[in-house]
């Protein structure tokens, strides 16, 4: 048989659509056991196998319909079948028809997923299905015990997170709030809620009681209450009796998984879990500052000290791992693989565990800076954690870091439906806005983080960042005057340099950072390099070369050592480039800088990758090449990304007045970029 013979043939024999009717029908196979196969505790080898036998199958399903043609006698061998009485016409018809529809459906999932990325299961719920847990009173003659009633809290939500049809708010959205306010009806429309659980908690030695009644927001009346009296050592079953109690009363479906999820006891070791609830206290304070987070990861240690088989403190100590080593605080490979050893604790003890599928997925996002993984672990805790904030805002921040920004937007403002008083949910969704240059919402998200904390710094810095972005320094500087040189690292001071530097205001700048170099105690060697970068700068725009000389040795010393310390950091490397460019040294420089970029390249991380770009720009503007930094910024103006300069991404406003980007004003192409508009 020749080769168009054989071609023939095989079309006569329907292998061609066997192919492509078994390749369609496999994929969708696949995607449904990814789906499904967490609902039921399957661990992931069972996605594998279901994959790998599907593989194996395609070359025999081939081979069948080759050897075999289906007739109304059965199934018979090709070569004993007539070919006047074959009905294989009649199948391929059929087969056409099976593509077709399936080919159908995987579209129709595709279009839903892409134009409907805001339909979660989290905030589906009817709304009498939708829940706050206030914070818990702590009636215990021991003030310092009210770490205890805030822990007691945080399980009961934690356990209720579990619940696909409930809608749940966070705890970080209702701590604000009183144990027991007298404006019910308020506090549920400012979060979005119809039922409100008040609670009281109160410890004496190994004795535990706990008031818990659930109320009706609109009617101010009684769901359901209830007192348990327990030691110590069963406080744990209280916390799921709470949980089911809820859900009853509310009338909440409940798969048998959840049911399950809601029985499971952490730990039969009250000291165990005495530490960890601290852990979980001390780490709820932790945004914006690392001593708290180091804190909670002490007392997590000693958690895992007194119950080594506690596979909840494990998850919890290998995430606060992997937060100081992603905020570069402590990026070593000590750091990285303390984060390591505790997460493979907590699989080795309980892999399906939500909180340890968790872990992972921060694990796979902080530390590996392996996006798309961890997008898939996120995607799959979200299935055991429905009504968690916590997951979405993981795949929000993934998917800002693929560059999928529709898909972040989308998850943003669902987290936000569920934890509606987060300010750091709100914050890092307008920061997403900014970052995409859409100010007029970033500033509504900053306006309403502000009505939850009004005149916090952190946040009236960043919202002057968008003041400034959008050319208006009169009003950027309202939000900034409250700033001096003892406010505490972190983006208020770094936008109070920016907008002196926007001001030409150079003495100012040089006297704050001076003073804060003297006078203020850092508690970490890169916030103390970051100050003598931004002087060094400061001084070179001021003309004052000898000190900037002085300053930038200063930041190179540091900064070299730092590097030395943890020489995979990419900010670290692309600072130092930026030390060695305002001491004058260009090969160093634009070494410095090749390397950071190397390290984390924009098609890795749209966020923070454009950001060595940026550097590069400065680099080659500094050293008289300003075609190409005119090339670079051209670029880095079509780019979203997070700005070391900065508060935002560069706007052409931004490059306007600033005088980093004087040497580059006679050049009409510059000139162009500063007059576009934006978009």
């Amino acid at each position: 048989m020749n080769f168009r013979a054989l071609l023939a043939e095989l079309k006569r024999r329907n292998v061609y659509k066997v192919a492509m009717a078994y390749a369609v029908v496999a994929w969708l196979l696949m995607q449904i056991a990814s789906q499904i196969f967490p609902f039921f505790d399957i661990p992931g080898w069972g996605v594998r196998l279901v994959v790998l036998i599907l593989i194996i199958g395609f070359p025999i399903a081939l081979i069948l319909a080759w050897a075999f043609e289906l007739t109304p006698e059965g199934i018979k061998r090709t070569e004993d079948v007539d070919l006047s009485k074959s009905i294989r016409r009649k199948t391929g018809r059929k087969l056409d028809f099976l593509i077709i529809a399936v080919l159908l459906l995987v579209i129709a999932g595709l279009l839903f997923q892409r134009f409907h990325p805001k339909v979660s299961p989290a905030v589906s719920s009817s709304p009498g299905k939708s829940i706050a847990v206030l914070p818990f009173e702590n009636l215990s003659r021991d003030p310092d015990n009210a770490y205890f009633a805030d822990g007691i809290q945080e399980e009961i939500l934690t356990r209720l997170a579990k619940i696909a049809d409930l809608k749940v708010i966070s705890r970080i959205s209702t701590q604000r709030y009183q144990s027991k306010p007298v404006n019910l009806a308020e506090i549920a429309k400012q979060l979005g809620v119809a039922n409100i659980l008040e609670g009281s908690v109160q410890k004496a030695a190994d004795q535990v009681r706990v008031n818990v009644q659930l109320v009706s927001a609109q009617t101010d009346s009684h769901l359901w209450a209830e007192t348990y009296d327990r030691k110590l050592t069963d406080v744990f079953g209280v916390e799921s009796e709470i949980a089911k109690g809820i859900a009853e009363s509310l009338q909440a479906k409940l798969s048998g998984r959840e049911e399950q999820a809601l029985a499971v006891k952490p730990t039969n070791n009250p000291d165990a879990y005495d530490a960890y609830l601290r852990g979980l206290s001390c780490e709820a304070r932790s945004w914006y500052s690392i001593p708290p987070l180091l804190k909670a990861i002490d007392y997590y240690n000693e958690a895992v000290q007194l119950d080594p088989n506690f596979a909840l403190a494990w998850a919890r100590l290998s995430r606060a791992h992997a937060d100081v080593y992603f905020v570069g605080v402590d990026a070593t490979a000590t750091r990285r693989n303390s984060a390591k050893s505790a997460l493979d604790s907590a699989q080795k003890l309980q892999p399906n565990l939500p909180e340890t599928q968790l872990a992972l997925g921060y694990y796979q996002y902080w530390v590996l800076q392996d996006y798309a993984l961890a997008r898939t672990t996120f995607s799959l805790v979200r299935q055991m954690l429905p009504g968690s904030s916590d997951v979405l805002e993981g795949l929000a921040l993934v998917t800002r870091r693929e560059g999928r920004w529709d898909e972040s937007v989308a998850y943003w403002e669902q987290a936000v439906a569920l934890d509606p008083r987060n300010t750091e949910l709100l914050n890092n969704a307008a920061l997403t806005f900014a970052t995409l240059r859409q100010f007029p919402t970033a500033l509504k998200l900053y306006d309403r983080a502000l009505d939850i904390t009004p005149n916090d710094p952190d946040v009236m810095a960043l919202k002057a960042g968008i003041y400034q972005a959008e050319g208006n320094l009169q009003e950027a500087g309202k939000f900034l005057s409250g700033i001096n040189a003892q406010t505490p690292p972190g983006i208020a001071f770094k936008i109070k340099i920016i907008q002196l530097r926007l001001e030409r205001n150079h003495g100012e700048a040089i006297r704050l950072l001076q003073t804060r170099q003297t006078q203020f105690h850092f508690t970490s060697e890169i916030d103390k390099a970051v100050n003598q970068l931004m002087l060094a700068w400061t001084q070179r725009l001021a003309s004052d070369t000898p000190g900037a000389k002085a300053t930038a040795e200063q930041a190179v010393n540091t900064l070299e050592q730092l590097c030395k310390n943890q020489p995979d950091n990419s900010d670290l490397a692309g600072q130092l480039s930026l030390a060695y460019a305002a001491l004058g040294e260009k090969d160093s420089a634009v070494t410095g800088i090749q390397r950071a970029i190397t390290l984390l390249p924009s098609a890795k991380d749209a966020v923070d990758g454009p950001t060595r770009e940026e550097g590069l720009a400065l680099i080659q503007m500094t050293f008289g090449e300003n075609r190409r930094a005119i090339s670079t910024l051209t670029q880095l103006l079509q780019t979203p990304y997070n700005s070391w300069i900065y508060g935002t991404s560069v706007t052409p406003a931004l490059v306007r007045l600033d005088p980093f980007w004087d040497p580059l004003r006679a050049d009409p192409a510059f000139q162009k970029l500063c007059e576009e508009k934006q978009p």
